[in-house]
């Protein structure tokens, strides 16, 4: 059995499987009455509610750097930034998720590009949002009047319902990786969007923002903000630092001590400084380092994630789909999808994912394969 439910309609059709009522004139009968008063028997759609185990209607997919940044750069000359259509952000539209801009049921993800002296107008949102940067530099994003430089590598947070807008004050056009939890947001019911001021609140262009003077010091914070708050407070995450951690990472393994994920594979989280948690409620973010012909153990996990090749080539294998990969391309793992990754040269990756969702529901499940369950 199937049902179709299309404004407001349910519609109940025949259909094989084991244990279904043998179909009879009387049983017609009946299910034309739940029709009538919308309402579906479980027996005919247990399968689909209830699988053995997650069946995302997402796919595996590879997105590539070489073919996006060219058509954001098209965009760029036909497309105005400004109010109304707010970001010159393309997003990836996962093929299983019928044309929807979602990357995966839970997860938004879009390449965004700013022209120079082009000034993104403010606004906020209750959807959480970050920047990634895989190359370029010279866009500012202010955060709640803090402006904040973004460079390659760099990895910015705008939490949910913080003012935001961005400004180049480069020669050249500069593009990156916007992610967001906009679909999850979407299927609650629970967004809200303000407009702001045409222009950013301020073309400052200090060396460090103003969070990153409070907040960025290892291990420290101040002790006037003791509170904690639901998502980081540090509004930029710094490639020295992350390319910093990752290499020492790689060095102990090469002078026998312990810290590497796996043979090869160094690994860091971004986390909340005030909770040691993740950097928003709803968004998980990791970057990944491989050395040249590392692979890494094939692992499932419940939740589903989007990674971009910061530097390196190597190849990814997501279920029964597998890729050659190469710096900017994006890839996406549907949730429980069995993933493996394997460094040709030295690979850096960027990872984020909806982990922390289903964390908080005690829903969350992972396998390394070969590893007991």
């Amino acid at each position: 059995m199937s049902v179709d439910s299309t404004r407001g309609t349910v519609r109940i059709t025949a259909g094989e499987g084991p244990d279904q009522p043998e179909r009879t004139p009387e049983l017609d009968s009946l299910y034309r009455g739940f029709e009538e008063e919308l309402l579906v028997p479980l027996w005919t759609e247990i399968g689909d509610l209830m699988p053995r185990s997650p069946r995302s209607k997402a796919l595996a997919h590879v997105w590539r750097w070489s073919a996006m940044l060219p058509l954001a750069g098209r965009a760029g000359e036909l497309v105005p930034v400004g109010r109304g259509g707010e970001r010159r952000a393309i997003a990836l539209a996962n093929p299983g998720l019928g044309g929807r801009p979602f990357a995966t049921p839970p997860l938004w993800a879009a390449i965004q590009y700013l022209r120079p002296g082009e000034v993104a107008p403010e606004h906020r949102h209750t959807q959480n949002a970050f920047r990634f940067v895989v190359e370029g530099e010279g866009v500012w994003t202010v955060v709640d009047g803090d402006p904040v430089a973004m460079r390659r590598g760099d990895f910015l947070l705008t939490p949910g319902w913080r003012w935001h807008g961005h400004h180049n004050i480069a020669t050249e056009p500069m593009a990156w990786l916007d992610g967001l939890d906009i679909p999850f947001v979407h299927a609650t019911d629970s967004a809200f969007f303000e407009f702001g001021p045409e222009q950013v609140s301020t073309t400052e262009t200090p060396d460090r923002s103003r969070s990153e003077r409070l907040w960025a010091h290892p291990g420290l914070r101040p002790v006037s903000r003791l509170g904690d708050t639901p998502s980081s407070p540090i509004a930029a995450y710094r490639w020295e630092h992350t390319d910093a951690a990752l290499r020492d990472q790689l060095d102990l393994e090469d002078e026998g001590h312990p810290g590497v994920v796996e043979p090869g594979h160094a690994a860091v989280r971004f986390t909340n400084p005030t909770t040691g948690h993740d950097v928003m409620p709803t968004i998980r973010a990791e970057f990944h380092r491989l050395r040249e012909s590392a692979l890494t153990a094939t692992r499932r996990e419940v939740g589903s994630s989007v990674w971009q090749v910061f530097d390196g080539r190597g190849q990814v294998t997501v279920g029964d789909r597998r890729w050659s990969v190469e710096r900017g391309d994006l890839f996406v793992v549907p949730s429980w999808q069995p993933l493996t990754v394997g460094a040709e040269t030295g690979l850096d990756l960027f990872r984020f994912s909806d982990t922390p969702i289903f964390e908080r529901l005690h829903q969350d499940r992972s396998h390394v394969e070969g590893a007991p369950r």
